[in-house]
């Protein structure tokens, strides 16, 4: 565990990684955007996301949206996918290998959930609902083979990774999302699909999930190659004390 969380990026958004105390700088400014009313949150998250898009300096990055997030992305750009071209693969350490289409993800018993969004660097969004695919019905269905211990998550931006251990992605609290606060999930929240991971901090819920391969051990993800804790349980890993989520 780590004394002090190391200087990066909150999870949710986009531009290039900047230190936690610019990000706690803003914080204030977040704060207004929470408050106000919903069509204004809407239209300044439309607007953040696709200046972020063509912004090759990350400084969109620093600018909170309405809804209580930030835009960040570990990529210089990320391509968009929707249900005419979107796929899921399940592979690695299991016995039927399959890639699901948006349409076979949505055909899947759904659940939703209400928790407060935690992210390492302070910032918290509460009462965010999420609802998908219980990422344990995809395990059952591929059927995980003896021998496997973990779960590797891989992104369509090319570059983002994350791991959970293979009794972490069982949880009934770890999501294949694909709706956040009761709308569609938006590719500025990474959509179509993302990983939510109810009880962590908010980095091991990767944005723009394109596969899920069982494997033998946990390979660390991208930012714990860069200092967070694997094992990111609000208010018991990262050095900090935060309320739980769950």
């Amino acid at each position: 565990m780590n004394p002090e969380p190391p200087a990066g990026p909150p999870e949710e958004g986009r531009g290039t990684p900047v230190g936690r105390r610019v990000f706690l700088g803003t914080l204030a400014l977040g704060a207004l955007g929470v408050v106000a009313a919903p069509p204004l949150q809407r239209g300044l998250e439309s607007l953040l996301g696709a200046a972020a898009d063509k912004d090759p300096t990350g400084l969109t990055g620093l600018l909170p949206n309405g809804g209580g997030f930030r835009y960040y992305s570990v990529a210089s750009s990320v391509p968009h996918r929707d249900a005419t071209d979107y796929r899921l693969t399940v592979d690695g350490l299991v016995d039927r290998p399959a890639t699901h289409t948006l349409a076979d993800l949505r055909a899947l018993p759904q659940t939703r959930m209400v928790r407060d969004v935690q992210c390492v660097t302070g910032w918290r969004v509460p009462d965010t609902a999420f609802e998908g695919v219980r990422l344990s019905v995809l395990l059952d269905a591929a059927g995980v083979r003896s021998g496997a211990g973990a779960v590797r998550f891989t992104c369509f931006d090319g570059t983002y990774s994350e791991s959970l251990t293979l009794d972490q992605a069982r949880r009934a609290d770890v999501l294949v999302a694909l709706r956040m606060q009761d709308k569609d999930l938006g590719h500025d929240h990474g959509g179509p699909v993302r990983l939510y991971v109810a009880p962590m901090y908010f980095y091991k819920s990767a944005k723009w999930l394109s596969g899920i391969t069982v494997t033998e051990k946990v390979r660390p993800g991208y930012w714990e190659e860069r200092g967070y804790d694997v094992d990111a349980w609000v208010g018991r890993s990262n050095g900090r004390d935060d309320e739980p989520t769950n």
